[in-house]
């Protein structure tokens, strides 16, 4: 136990040693030889001086003869247990020591070297000029404390303002700070906001060209839509109505990539939310205030989605609600001559003209929705930005802070419950920051003699 002690470097040793025992088996000195082979930090103290026997001295030690110390040797005599059992004051133990020493044969010329007052004073200066050596390393340590404690107060957070008006302040704080990473995301500051340009760039695209047009514009489909849609008499020129109807068919099949564009962009950008949550170091002790939060922001996410969708089906409606003219007019007119119809020949003629007319249906139909494809791809994504995307990085948590504005004094106080554990840690770090900046103003303030 006591080695734990006096191998630390800051610590004096007193090296005590029985006047009346050889000091060469002194368990004393040889522990402090141990700890301090330089002995740097070991005082000598020689007790019961008066209990040697007549005729001995212990001069050889206390002069350093005998065993040499950096420090000198201090011999005391403290108090006799009969003057314990008597209640003899140290103050008169002192005065006897003094006597002791003066009076003495042997010790008369070390008597003001000697006694406890004198060991005292001794490592009173020792203490003293220990201490002025190491005020600017303890100095240096309690400043870097006082950093370390006032980093941990910044990153658990200041104690919360009780007050309504300072609690709705630092809510709206804590929201901008979320606001403000999620924009982040979103231009590029941080990751995530380049998987909205993935959908448009790779999943839309391959959403359209997955689109079952071959099927939908089979000769066969073709043949019965056609003939449906001319009823009880043939269609004289172009089978309009056939025409329209196959478009409109065929442009039902946009809805699908359309709302599954709307719907992905939702996906990624709920996402963002969850990380900005996750990374703003200034929520993490409200966790109420954080489901809050990511509460509003989606309940806006989906009003968002929910308006995305009706525009984008609306551009698909739009492009069925009215054919471009002028595609059809610049289309070569069909001319076909036939024999006699009577004629076999002429009979297979016309089911070959047939089967062209078809087609040729089928091949214009592809290459309008194929024009209309190209004009989807790049307007959906223009209209999912400005839904979704635009609306999100502007106004997200803009009903949030309107209904904010409306809660009481206790509502916006159980927004901003924290962790009893973080609470506590908070207390323990704000006690030991106000004891180092005392302990640094007590440092400070102290005028060491020169």
């Amino acid at each position: 136990m006591v080695r734990s002690y006096v191998e630390k470097p800051n610590c004096i040793i007193l090296a005590i040693s029985p006047a009346n025992q050889d000091i060469a088996t002194s368990d004393a000195i040889k522990l402090a030889r141990e700890v301090d082979p330089t002995g740097e930090r070991t005082f000598g103290v020689l007790t019961k001086l008066d209990l040697m026997d007549k005729g001995t001295n212990a001069l050889d030690v206390l002069e350093g003869r005998s065993y040499r110390l950096q420090h000198p040797w201090v011999g005391i005599v403290n108090r006799s247990q009969a003057d314990i059992n008597k209640n003899v004051d140290m103050v008169i133990a002192r005065r006897k020591e003094r006597e002791y020493f003066s009076t003495s044969p042997d010790y008369g010329h070390l008597a003001s070297k000697m006694g406890s007052e004198y060991l005292a004073k001794l490592l009173s200066r020792h203490l003293e000029s220990v201490i002025r050596a190491r005020i600017p390393s303890i100095t240096s340590l309690i400043n870097k404390s006082i950093d370390e404690l006032e980093s941990e107060m910044d990153h658990l957070g200041r104690p919360i303002a009780v007050d309504a008006g300072a609690q709705l302040y630092t809510i709206l704080e804590l929201c901008r700070a979320f606001d403000r990473i999620f924009k982040e995301h979103l231009e590029g500051g941080r990751p995530g906001g380049d998987r909205i340009y993935g959908v448009f760039d790779n999943q839309l695209p391959a959403a359209l060209r997955k689109l079952p047009f071959d099927r939908h514009l089979s000769l066969q489909n073709v043949r019965k839509i056609v003939s449906e849609a001319d009823g009880y008499q043939p269609h004289l020129i172009a089978p309009e109505q056939g025409y329209r109807r196959l478009i409109e068919g065929s442009l039902n099949y946009f809805r699908g990539p359309a709302e599954a564009s709307v719907d992905a962009v939702h996906f990624v950008l709920k996402e963002l939310v969850r990380k900005s949550i996750g990374e703003c170091k200034e929520l993490k002790r409200f966790p109420t205030l954080q489901s809050t939060i990511a509460g509003a922001a989606n309940e806006a996410l989906e009003r968002f989605r929910e308006e995305s969708k009706k525009t984008v089906i609306r551009l698909v409606d739009m492009e069925s609600s009215y054919l471009t003219v002028d595609f059809f007019r610049k289309l070569p007119q069909e001319v076909e001559k036939v024999g006699n119809p009577g004629n076999p020949a002429a009979a297979n003629t016309i089911d070959r003209i047939s089967e062209g007319h078809f087609r040729r249906i089928a091949s214009n139909v592809s290459s309008y929705i194929n024009m209309i494809s190209d004009t989807l791809r790049n307007t959906i994504p223009k209209a999912v930005v400005y839904c979704q995307v635009k609306e999100a990085k502007q106004c997200l948590l803009n009903y949030f802070y309107t209904q904010i504005g409306k809660k009481e004094g206790k509502q916006l106080a159980d927004l901003l419950d924290e962790d009893p554990a973080l609470m506590e840690r908070r207390l323990q770090c704000a006690k030991r920051l106000e004891l180092y900046k005392k302990a640094r103003d007590e440092v400070d303030s102290v005028s060491w003699a020169r």
